[in-house]
């Protein structure tokens, strides 16, 4: 059960004596807070040095010397590879000095200058989500133009495939420098608990503990809610069960000083009190703790939101889902290609498994059964099959050991899966043929997941998943698999619908390859 304080609330000063800050296993004296007039912090360096939460310094420093090391390296590889690179920077007596100065110290000064000011090691985009891999990206094309301008003022002939190569090498370094970074980031933060923030909500109970659900759901963003205060007074948790402790009536501030917390997040109708909302930011001024706001729009993405402020009024703009134009054109050839790709290259594979399957039990190598596909169009989906010839015939003994809600039927220890079946399963090479799916334009490499035809019950919000091709991964994949229920299998399937990119899918196949190493919710 959460602890529910209470007390008379108390405007929070930044004079007086020392506050006593309770941590989880120690008590330290917190100095008192410097004055600033009117709220507003004297400087905004001193503001950036008082902030509690200082994951991102080191993290930054280390994205920096990375993306430093990757530029110097390309320049390395390509001077070594051509032999005209340094054409362009003879001097007298033939010095090399000014060539190896620009190719290992004002170049790769020139991509960490670029990225810094394209926002690039920005906390708010480190860690989670693409911003971080799209501002690389425009950083890259920055550069490329940028020593195209200077080659052209400076008429210096460079050796085009050594720069090419050199910048081209560069960017793909720096994502592959980021990617591994946001890796050990999100080990750090699963594992270890630490690289995050430690957020007190601030709400009503059901909108705080919705809240709490969404983002202890991803450990890897670094969100750890530590308390809860409640907007609708202390009589609303009495008998509820809370995951944090709850508290009502307190200051806020001092609430967060209080529980070593560094991020206040404003949720759902908390959030819809413009005036109030302001006088909290004004009060954190200078106090180096963060301000999240959740409102009540849920399940959407960034880039569908905008702000747009009119006469000091932020208006939140949501736009429509994009489910044509050029971005889906691209989406569906990169699908076909990389299927007929696929095929070509794991046909070896395919006869191994084929005759695995038809020395384990005789009958047709692969399964193919009627599933709903993009606007509710039928198709056969091809799968290796994993059970037995008359698993069908013993479907109807099994029923009552579902171990799952909805329109799936799974069992963890289904006897109807022959040994080699199991493993085909756990590793998801029974998914491989729907490469021919793919191929075909019935079904993508990412969407939601594809359902049976014979009595699925698509209706309602459910329908909605079948605005898009279903996908032989997709975000039910990556978030638990067959551990989820049905509804949060279906929640996640209608997010992938309104928000999809191809940033998204692309982080979607990304984050398969790692949940199919590691056969989590496979059976």
């Amino acid at each position: 059960m959460g602890e529910v304080t209470t007390s008379l609330q108390r405007p929070v000063s930044n004079e007086g004596p020392s506050k006593l800050v309770r941590h989880v296993d120690s008590f330290e004296i917190q100095p008192p807070t410097p004055p600033s007039p009117n709220g507003v912090p004297r400087s905004a360096w001193a503001r950036a040095r008082r902030r509690v939460s200082r994951w991102h310094r080191p993290y930054t420093a280390i994205l920096l010397l990375l993306d430093f090391a990757a530029a110097a390296f390309a320049s390395f590889t390509a001077i070594r590879t051509f032999d005209q690179a340094r054409s362009g920077f003879y001097q007298a007596h033939d010095d090399p000095t000014w060539f190896y100065t620009v190719a290992f110290g004002l170049l790769p000064l020139g991509w960490v200058v670029i990225l810094w000011f394209n926002r690039s090691y920005d906390r708010r985009y480190l860690g989670l989500g693409p911003d971080e891999f799209k501002r690389v990206m425009r950083s890259g094309v920055a550069v490329c133009a940028t020593v195209s301008f200077l080659a052209f003022a400076t008429k210096t002939d460079l050796s085009r495939f050594t720069v090419g190569t050199a910048l081209l090498l560069a960017l793909l370094l720096v994502l592959l420098g980021r990617i591994l970074a946001r890796f050990v980031l999100h080990v750090v933060r699963r594992n270890v608990g630490q690289a995050g923030h430690r957020m007190v909500l601030v709400g009503t109970l059901p909108e705080c503990l919705e809240v709490h659900r969404s983002v202890t759901r991803s450990p890897a963003a670094g969100l750890v809610p530590v308390a809860i205060h409640i907007t609708d007074g202390y009589a609303a948790a009495r008998g509820v069960e809370t995951p944090v402790p709850i508290y009502a009536g307190r200051d806020v501030l001092a609430l967060v000083r209080e529980v070593g917390g560094d991020t206040i997040a404003v949720c759902g109708s908390a959030s819809a009190e413009p005036g109030e909302l302001r006088r909290l930011a004004w009060q954190l001024e200078g106090s180096g703790v963060d301000l999240i706001v959740a409102p009540q729009l849920t399940d959407i993405a960034g880039p569908r939101v905008h702000i747009r402020p009119i006469e000091g009024l932020p208006l939140l703009h949501v736009e429509e889902p994009t489910l044509s134009g050029p971005a889906l054109l691209a989406k569906n050839l990169l699908d076909r290609m990389a299927a007929g790709l696929g095929l070509l290259l794991l046909a070896p594979i395919f006869l191994a498994i084929a005759v695995a399957i038809r020395i384990s039990d005789p009958g047709p190598v692969f399964f193919r059964q009627p599933r709903v596909g993009h606007e509710g169009r039928t198709f056969r989906v091809w799968k290796f099959r994993t059970m037995y010839v008359d698993a069908e015939d013993r479907l109807a003994g099994l029923v009552d050991q579902n171990e799952t809600d909805g329109m799936l039927f799974k069992i963890k220890q289904d006897p109807r899966v022959f040994p080699v079946g199991r493993f085909l399963r756990a590793s998801s090479l029974d998914e491989l043929p729907q490469l021919i799916n793919v191929l075909k334009g019935e079904m993508s490499l990412v969407g939601p997941r594809p359902l049976p035809a014979d009595d699925g019950d698509f209706l309602g919000d459910v329908r909605r998943r079948l605005l898009v091709k279903p996908g032989m991964t997709g975000l039910w994949q990556v978030s638990g698999r067959s551990d989820l229920s049905w509804d949060e299998a279906v929640r996640l399937d209608l997010y992938y619908v309104d928000n999809w990119s191809l940033a998204y899918d692309l982080s979607i196949l990304w984050r398969t390859v790692g949940v199919v190493l590691a056969r989590k919710g496979a059976y």
